[in-house]
């Protein structure tokens, strides 16, 4: 799946207080790779996101996500969002 950066990033921001830290625990993942997969750089987590490409480009390029589970529950959580 191909997403440009500031859309990915927009849903990172829209999402509410916490959302890492959850996502982190229902995939059974360390919440710095969350973060990497939304465009941050703690290099320091021991996991690597293999399958998340960054692209520079205008509007801070595109995104290939070979793996969409951190982006699929982001929008499971702003959907329930959305409900409530």
């Amino acid at each position: 799946m191909v997403i440009t950066f500031e859309e990915l990033r927009h849903i990172k921001d829209a999402l509410p207080h916490g959302s890492m830290e959850r996502i982190a625990e229902e995939l059974n993942i360390n919440i710095d790779t969350v973060r990497n997969y939304f465009g941050a750089e703690h290099f320091e987590s021991p996991e690597k996101i293999a399958d998340v490409h960054f692209e520079k480009g205008a509007s801070g390029g595109v995104v290939q996500l070979e793996s969409t589970d951190i982006l699929e529950a982001a929008r499971r959580i702003l959907q329930e969002q959305a409900v409530h």
